[in-house]
């Protein structure tokens, strides 16, 4: 896959979730530069530019992040603190794509950064709609500063 010019990076790493996102995505006409990563180090290691993403322009972000909250080996909060810490990246919209409806954890997603926390709604036509509002939201309407 070429990594270059990547508009949204999706962090998830329920492969049911994912698929299900990238669908809601895909009709929603978002996929053509969207790519999945399975976890956080992986994340991480996109916007990097480390391990396979090495050769990745490291001075072009995604125009969103989605990220999921409990993942395994770098959870979605150390990922989030690590973006919007960075100067270069802390524009980057991060929106919290979750199952967990945890008052702590919403609390401290926007403590360190979030611009959204949505969690993820069960039922499928909400899910599908959900996500398509969220793409139409922050990659058509929203508009990023001019760094």
């Amino acid at each position: 896959m070429e990594y270059e010019n990547i508009e949204i990076l999706f962090v998830e790493d329920s492969v049911d979730d994912a698929a299900l996102t990238i669908r809601a995505l895909n009709k929603s006409g978002f996929t053509h530069k969207l790519l999945h990563v399975k976890d956080g180090a992986e994340a991480l290691d996109f916007l990097y530019c480390r391990g396979v993403f090495s050769s990745r322009n490291p001075n072009q972000f995604p125009n969103l992040i989605l990220l999921d909250l409990k993942m395994p080996k770098v959870s979605g909060i150390q990922v989030l603190e690590q973006v919007k810490a960075d100067k270069r990246m802390k524009s980057i919209p991060v929106v919290m794509l979750t199952s967990s409806n945890e008052g702590p954890d919403i609390e401290r997603c926007f403590e360190l950064g979030a611009n959204s926390y949505i969690v993820k709604p069960v039922e499928s036509d909400n899910f599908f709609k959900t996500i398509k509002e969220i793409g139409l939201y922050w990659m058509i309407l929203s508009q990023p500063p001019h760094l």
